[in-house]
């Protein structure tokens, strides 16, 4: 059934990008009833506004975490408006019905980010906020709910075009969005007080896009979470399934290394990896460990592509190239070819565990730091350090393949690796096949 927005309750942390709705709402005669700063900021669009105040009869208290807790708020939110009982009530104790809910929730999540503090981060638990956000979804037969910035515009295309009057069924979708978001709230709390899950699995990814398909073009996917807080992407098409596995694996690589380093990434696999004075010859070299399979590959560097680095990648055929940044040069040739994807990465904290869905469950581990570097000569002849060197390297690539894995490398260099094989003489063969031919 389709409902007319009358009233609404509005209570946000963060104001931009709601004045547009506030004036709609204006226009349309509905009554508004605001709290704090967000009543505050009402009135300064010369916008009438009703303190939340005068219907419980209580001023906020406790230094704001008690402001909206009351029964003639929820009351208003949760009454069933075809119950002829909760009209009763609702009539007797003067508690005005409201049609739409704006309630948006304490930045938990950023303040954890930002400070070690607990009292400042526990003060940052909202919970009014999901309890009318919850309160308004459970009714969603007879209330509009917004919970965050990302369905204002919905809301303004639905208030300009029904003038006021929202569907049935617009109003469950919105319902749906505002339990994930509290859902995601919720879990990002549990993970701070129970950092190792102690209690239980709990993981918090609000955000999801689709894919153009999955694994293979019969499949179909989606990703959640937040790439730019890893990379911004400068050029090319929109990534892919496969493209996101690759670059996982790509940025897990480079990230073992801290002097100039250069890698091929294929099928999740290091098919090319070396370390150079400059990007030019990390880029030669890393091509020339396995050049057939580098074509169509994902390409990372940790250091800035230059033009020299970006004319010689012209002669490829590539799905990737990150790196921490690319001069104006560069970017102008490798922008010649529309799809090729060009990503800037960002400075970013390592992900410190690993998860796998198996069996229906999820299987999770501590990412492997293991560093072969710590590890003392304990048998045999002294080792030259160039040679510790080259088998340093080696370790963190043979890391990265799949097992069973052989890396060979000179020079620190990768000439012949071997993965994925049953038997570790096979994937040694394999290696050495590689290498043969380097």
């Amino acid at each position: 059934m389709d409902k007319q927005i009358r009233t609404a309750l509005i209570s946000v942390f963060y104001k931009d990008g709601l004045e547009p709705i506030i004036h709609q709402l204006h226009k349309l005669g509905v009554t508004i009833y605001s709290t704090g700063g967000t009543q505050t900021f009402i009135a300064s669009l010369g916008v009438p506004v009703i303190a939340v105040e005068t219907l419980t009869g209580y001023p906020s208290i406790l230094g704001g975490r008690v402001k909206t807790l009351h029964p003639s708020v929820f009351g208003g939110i949760l009454g069933k408006r075809s119950d002829a009982t909760h009209v009763q009530e609702m009539q007797q104790y003067n508690i005005p019905t409201l049609d739409l809910v704006i309630v948006d929730l304490y930045p938990f999540e950023e303040t954890v980010a930002s400070t070690n503090d607990e009292k400042a981060i526990i003060e940052k638990i909202d919970i009014g906020g999901p309890s009318m956000i919850r309160a308004a979804a459970k009714n969603f037969s007879d209330v509009t709910v917004l919970a965050a910035k990302k369905d204002y515009s919905y809301l303004q295309q639905l208030l300009a075009d029904q003038q006021g009057t929202i569907t049935l069924a617009q109003r469950k979708q919105l319902a749906a969005n505002a339990f994930a978001i509290v859902a995601q709230y919720d879990a990002a709390i549990a993970q701070y007080f129970d950092p190792q899950g102690n209690t239980g699995f709990v993981k918090a990814i609000g955000t999801s896009r689709s894919l153009r398909y999955g694994e293979n073009p019969h499949q179909t996917a989606l990703f959640y979470g937040r790439t730019e807080e890893l990379f911004t992407q400068l050029h090319g098409k929109e990534l892919s399934y496969n493209n996101l596995l690759d670059i996982e694996a790509a940025l897990q690589l480079i990230g073992e290394f801290d002097e100039p380093c250069f890698a091929i990434i294929k099928h999740n696999n290091v098919c090319g990896v070396a370390q150079r004075p400059t990007v030019f010859e990390c880029w030669q070299a890393a091509l020339a460990g396995d050049p057939e399979s580098a074509f169509g590959g994902v390409l990372v560097c940790n250091r800035p592509i230059d033009k020299e680095t970006a004319a010689s990648i012209q002669d490829i055929f590539f799905e990737v190239l990150m790196a921490p940044s690319f001069n104006e040069e560069a970017l102008q040739l490798l922008q010649a070819k529309k799809n090729r994807i060009l990503l800037q990465l960002q400075p970013h904290t390592a992900a410190t565990r690993q998860f796998r869905s198996v069996l229906n469950g999820v299987l999770v581990q501590d990412c492997d730091k293991g560093n072969a570097a710590e590890w003392n000569q304990v048998a045999g002849p002294a080792c030259p350090d160039a040679t510790k060197a080259d088998l340093l390297f080696a370790n963190l690539i043979a890391k990265h393949l799949k097992s069973n894995a052989i890396a060979l490398v000179k020079n620190k260099q990768l000439i012949g690796k071997g993965c994925g094989q049953t038997s570790r003489i096979d994937s040694l063969r394999q290696a050495l096949e590689k290498a043969n031919q380097f």
